[in-house]
């Protein structure tokens, strides 16, 4: 079995910044890219940014704060990823624009590298078709806050080869300490079909006035031991994240209850997208912090 040491993140967004820094954390060294340098400055800014706010909660001292960020290194050469065991795309979800990335990197790396992609909705397998070897393409499907969550979707697309499989597993439970869940590729997995339809009836029963946000939050947390009630989950997320993926299960499995409503299009419209916005089914803070 191969061993891991070196992993690439493709995108420095959300979810390339949690990521990239679980890895760091764990140990690994990690290439991290983005498409401009302001993203990426931006992006490196957000993770230190949030490694201080470990800190000031006392889950990280100053020194495991140093060794991560010497851990994670940008590059804008992309050939440098093919020093990589594992190369990790998180960009936002756009196939053509993954497509295009699974391409490039298709051609850098080596047939024995694994790509994985941590998209929610789209097709690991029309992603693998974009390579010249489908066969070592696989979904890692990541859930935020990456540190926090002890589970990650291993998601096989049609030509996944068994060692492809056997490897991420490897990779996911004695690597990064995380239990992996084996998913057969389909529109939204099982995660994000299955919390997607549950924000999506919280928002009609908002918009039905059947209960106030807060209520309808606090009786999925206190009922049934949610962490985050469903609305504060969208608002975490992202609404136009979660339109998204409604949009795409709608479109691939034609059933209404997957159609998104209208309250989250109408807020989606509004620019109301959530902590990433400040403003959303509840207000937040610079820090990202319920207020």
């Amino acid at each position: 079995m191969a061993t891991f040491k070196k992993i690439g993140v493709i995108g420095a967004g959300t979810m390339g910044q949690a990521i990239a820094s679980m890895l760091s954390h764990k140990g690994l060294d990690v290439y991290i890219t983005e498409k401009t340098q302001s993203k990426m400055e931006h992006g490196l800014k957000a993770i230190e940014m949030s490694l201080d706010k470990q800190i000031e909660k006392w889950a990280l001292t100053a020194s495991e704060k140093k060794l991560i960020l010497s851990r994670i290194q940008p590059i804008s050469d992309l050939a440098r990823l093919s020093e990589c065991e594992l190369v990790i795309e998180t960009i936002s979800e756009d196939l053509d624009a993954k497509k295009a990335v699974f391409q490039t990197i298709g051609d850098i790396c080596g047939e024995d590298v694994v790509l994985a992609t941590n998209t929610s909705t789209l097709s690991v397998t029309e992603l693998a078709g974009a390579t010249r070897y489908p066969k070592r393409v696989i979904g890692l499907h990541f859930i935020h806050p990456v540190s926090n969550i002890e589970m990650v979707e291993i998601i096989r697309g049609l030509q996944t080869s068994d060692e492809t499989f056997d490897r991420t597993k490897s990779f996911v439970e004695e690597v990064i300490s995380k239990k992996g869940i084996l998913v057969y590729e389909t529109p939204g997995f099982v995660t994000t079909r299955l919390i997607c339809t549950l924000i999506n009836e919280a928002v009609h029963t908002l918009s039905e006035g059947v209960a106030s946000a807060e209520d309808i939050d606090s009786a999925m947390r206190l009922g049934y031991g949610f962490k985050y009630g469903p609305l504060e989950m969208c608002d975490r997320f992202g609404l136009d994240s979660v339109l998204a993926a409604l949009e795409r299960m709608f479109r691939d499995y034609g059933d209404l209850k997957y159609r998104p409503a209208v309250l989250l299009r109408k807020m989606v419209r509004a620019g109301q997208l959530g902590a990433k916005t400040g403003s959303g089914f509840f207000r937040y803070d610079e820090d990202g912090d319920k207020i």
